[in-house]
Order: structure tokens, then sequence, then C-alpha cells
């Protein structure tokens, strides 16, 4: 009988073998985590195209409202409605130029780049992850400076700009669903049970966003629908 010692050994490939170490056995990436259908690439880059296309839009009309009036003091323009819903009268205050130039020429460029970058995506290209931490930081700043204008529309201006308001509404979506990506594919790092609510509320956080605005837009401007304001 032969010595046990010299019988081949069973490859591990079989499966009969002894199994392959623990050690080489790691963690998940981040990108193997559940994430939501909004937050892949495809999704996310029509997503971008679509906001980045009405807010330059909105931000375009603004632009060349902007240039007319600085023509003539008394043009009028396509959304002056009444005493409270008027874009010419918006474009006179501080708020509106707040740089030293007109507010709405950072929404050309900036949604010019949302544009590109999700067209980028609809066309399969890939990001490094300091490219997605700069359009968060980006994202992030024009949500912040959407929340302080419609701040100053409502409580101290208290005149509504329709095209505005566009650019406030298309700037929601953006900021929640850019930073929901970032979360749940490991680039901004957050626990994983955290990582995987916010990813399975980002429609919910943005509903809730847009239900704050209305509401704030109801009870700031509730002696017009009530019809008390004398107008």
């Amino acid at each position: 009988m032969k010595d046990a010692t010299t019988m081949p050994s069973i490859s591990p490939v079989s499966g009969t073998g002894s199994p392959a170490p623990a050690s080489t056995a790691g963690p998940a990436p981040a990108t193997a985590r559940a994430v939501p259908p909004m937050a892949r690439d495809r999704r996310m880059g029509w997503l971008l195209v679509i906001t980045g296309v009405i807010g330059w839009l909105a931000s375009g009309t603004l632009v060349l409202e902007k240039l007319e009036v600085l023509k003539d003091p008394n043009h009028v323009t396509v959304c002056d409605v009444n005493p409270w819903i008027s874009c010419g009268d918006v474009m006179k205050t501080w708020q509106s130029s707040l740089f030293g130039f007109p507010n709405m020429f950072i929404g050309i460029v900036a949604f010019a780049v949302i544009i590109t970058v999700g067209m980028a995506l609809l066309s399969g290209a890939t990001f490094a992850r300091w490219y997605w931490l700069g359009l968060q930081a980006g994202v992030t700043l024009g949500f912040v400076f959407v929340v302080w204008l419609w701040s100053q529309a409502l409580y101290s201006i208290h005149i509504l700009c329709p095209f505005c308001m566009i650019v406030w509404a298309v700037m929601i979506p953006l900021f929640v669903w850019v930073t929901v990506r970032n979360i749940t594919q490991g680039a901004i790092p957050v626990p994983a049970g955290a990582a995987r609510v916010l990813g399975d509320s980002g429609w919910i956080i943005t509903a809730l966003l847009y239900v704050a605005v209305i509401a704030t837009i109801f009870f700031a401007f509730i002696q017009v629908f009530a019809g008390t304001s004398g107008f």
C-alpha cells in the first residue's frame, strides 16, 4: 500500500478539497451595495440632462429679460403679472445681483455643466470619485443659494419670480439625487444602513421639499390667497 503522503492532493477547484482561506474574501465594495435605480448612471444622466435643460432655459429667459430691463428700466417682462408675481420687480433688488452681476448668469454656466455631465453619463462615460465630490459641492452650494433666494423672495422682497421658481423646482431633485447617488455608490462614506434608508427615501425627501416650498409660499402670501391683500 502506498504511503498516504505520496497520494496527490485534490484541487480546490473541484469543490471537494479544502476551502479557500477566509482571508481571501473581503467585504463587498461600495459599488456593490443596493443602489436605487434613479441613482444609477443612465437614469442619473437623464435626470441631469432634463433638470439642466429646464434650469438653463429658465436662466436664459431671465438673462434676456434682464438685458431688456437694463436697456429700458420701464420694460415689462413676460412674467410681470401683478404686484405679487413679477420678474421685473425682483430684478431691481440687490438680491438679484448678490455677487455684483445678475444671478441668472450663474445659472447659465452651472446648468450648462449639469447638462454636459448628464450627456457624458448617457454616452457611457465614468467619472472618478473626486469628480463626483466636486459635482456634489457645486450642487450643494447651488441648492443653498437657491434656498437663500427663496427665503428672500418670500420674507424680504415679498414678490415671486416665476422663472426663478422654475430654477428652485429643478434644484430640489438635482440636489437630492446627486446626494443619494454619491452616498449609495460610496463616494460619500456613510454607514451601510443609513445609505440604504436614504436610497429608499429619495423620492419621499424630494416630495417633502416640494410640499415645504408650496406651504411656505402659501403662508407667506396668505393675504393674497384669502383675497385680503387689497389687490
